[in-house]
């Protein structure tokens, strides 16, 4: 899979390639840190490559958050709640520990962050809160791969 992402974006022309990194870091579980690292290897501008890998990221991040705030508002008026799933529960006991900040920036060792902000909104956390939280998660985490695979390349040379 991660050959093909990076075929698809050393297919563009180098002047877009910062969109084909866009694109793909909003797939969930690519995110920004493999769209930073599949950029830098690409051949791109580390910078250019993490700021739109980062960019794809929090845009794909907004869509799943702020849908799942609606759909929680329209479902959750008036009912109980449903009974959780083990890996459900899981993520609610460290919810519960961890809080927002800490689920955001340890969140994607688990899952993508569209998965763990969804289920944070599910939680009844605050839909500001988890968008600031995760913005700021998506750009250390990327930052950090793109700086490693920057790296890196420097070292293979």
């Amino acid at each position: 899979m991660i050959e093909s992402l990076q075929s698809f974006t050393t297919s563009l022309p180098p002047m877009l390639q910062w969109l084909g990194v866009l694109l793909v870091a909003a797939i969930p579980f690519v995110e920004s840190y493999f769209g930073a690292v599949l950029g830098v290897v690409s051949g791109m501008n580390p910078v250019v490559a993490i700021a739109a890998a980062v960019v794809g990221n929090i845009l794909s991040l907004l869509i799943f958050v702020i849908a799942a705030h609606r759909v929680r508002v329209k479902v959750s008026a008036g009912k109980a709640p449903k009974e959780m799933t083990p890996r459900r529960a899981k993520l609610r006991a460290a919810f519960d520990k961890f809080g927002v900040a800490g689920v955001s920036l340890i969140g994607p060792t688990i899952l993508p962050s569209q998965i763990t902000s969804v289920a944070m909104i599910s939680f009844g956390a605050s839909k500001n809160a988890v968008i600031l939280w995760q913005v700021i998660s998506i750009i250390i985490w990327g930052t950090a791969f793109g700086v490693l695979a920057t790296m890196g390349i420097s070292l293979a040379r």
